[in-house]
């Protein structure tokens, strides 16, 4: 049997590598993507093959994770309950459309992630997998083996000589690539405490961030950003220069108590820098190029987006139909949009479109108003009359 695991190097999967190899004496093939995550991909790469991989793939994805998924996702305005930017969720369909094709490949019988039961990965694996080969077999090896806790799973590696990171010193489990970082368990599940200072990853605190604000400019076309303060770039390197920048000042942090899908509450804390500052430039642009039924129409598609991710239904005819309607409003997402960071928050500092449907002239209360005030008269009387009630004796 040859197996391929999606694989981090982390306790999970470094675990569940060993575990599928004595269970089902199998081959296993070790697959990484490699999409902007903080930690050393050559580590990762080397503890797979000391813990047993008879292959191993670490892929650059950076580009086809932002292009592909994130990008899309930043047109939609994607959070999941209003907060999460959903980067850990955009990633599970790439990684599983790479297995597969990896899976094909190499002639592999089956895939398999180092998610738990309790988790939405899980769903996400088998819901992507399955809507792409539904032939393959998907192998859930933390659901099914022995180990109930992370400390038998550490003494399971410690027995086995498997190398990992996780201990009593760093009791977080965390997921990073350049869309974002997720970070949860330890401290964080008491959801009565503010989250430790140690636990953030990338982020100044606010009180550690610059006394100066800066300010940045980004610039779109079609909706796609193409320029950081002027300067033409490609988006994996806009997005790094804008992680840097705004995590100096301490933007992108959310705390959250989340709707899992398999129905419980649990509590994450996340770390967008880029995307918080792109996402709140793209949503000013549309505001100001958008007229205003489109533009609440697709407001309110805003949270079924994130839900189609958060849940796991990327390959959805619901999620291509929605993206299809979003990428047919983007030609006129069009413009600059300036921001000021200061201490954790952020602002927007002015906006400009060479097809913005805002007219001073008709906004302006003073000299050189053009709006017809007469008509304005009217219109609320014509607005007013489905709220009118019948007088007595059945006239209006």
């Amino acid at each position: 049997m040859k197996i391929v695991l999606a694989y981090s190097g982390g306790l999970d999967t470094s675990v569940a590598l060993h575990w599928l190899k004595e269970r089902y004496n199998a081959e296993v093939v070790a697959f990484c993507a490699d999409i902007g995550q903080i930690e050393s991909l050559e580590t990762v790469r080397e503890r797979a093959v000391r813990t047993g991989a008879s292959e191993v793939f670490v892929e650059p994805l950076t580009d086809r994770y932002l292009n592909d998924f994130a990008l899309p996702a930043l047109r939609s305005h994607a959070r999941y309950e209003n907060k999460y930017l959903v980067a850990a969720p955009l990633s599970r369909p790439l990684i599983a459309q790479r297995m597969v094709e990896i899976a094909h490949e190499v002639g592999a019988d089956a895939v398999a992630h180092g998610a738990t039961g309790k988790g939405n990965d899980q769903v996400r694996f088998f819901t992507s997998v399955t809507a792409l080969d539904p032939g393959l077999k998907v192998l859930a090896p933390v659901i099914d083996w022995e180990l109930r806790t992370r400390e038998e799973e550490l003494d399971y590696a410690r027995k086995h000589g498997i190398q990992v990171s996780v201990g009593k010193e760093n009791p977080y489990s965390i997921d990073t690539n350049i869309w974002g970082t997720s970070i949860e368990c330890g401290e964080l599940d008491d959801i009565t405490l503010a989250p430790p200072a140690r636990a953030w990853q990338l982020t100044n605190s606010p009180q550690q961030a610059p006394d100066q604000p800066r300010q940045v400019t980004i610039g779109f076309e079609s909706g796609h950003p193409v320029t950081l303060d002027g300067e033409k770039l490609g988006l994996t390197e806009l997005v790094t220069r804008l992680n840097a920048v705004a995590a100096q000042h301490g933007v992108g942090r959310v705390d959250i108590v989340e709707s899992r899908i398999v129905g419980f509450k649990t509590r994450g804390i996340y770390e967008a820098p880029a995307a918080t500052l792109l996402m709140a430039a793209h949503e000013e642009l549309e505001a100001i190029v958008l007229d205003r039924e489109t533009l609440h129409h697709k407001q309110g598609m805003a949270a079924r987006y994130a839900e189609l991710v958060y849940y796991g239904y990327w390959f959805s005819d619901l999620r291509r139909a929605m993206d299809a309607f979003t990428d047919s409003l983007q030609g006129p997402v069009t413009g600059e949009v300036t921001l000021e960071l200061y201490k954790g928050s952020f602002a927007i500092a002015g906006r400009r479109s060479p097809f913005s449907r805002y007219s001073g002239a008709l906004a302006t209360y003073e000299a050189g108003d053009t709006f017809n005030h007469q008509a304005g008269a009217g219109f609320a009387y014509v607005w007013s009359l489905p709220l009118t009630r019948p007088a007595a004796g059945g006239q209006v």
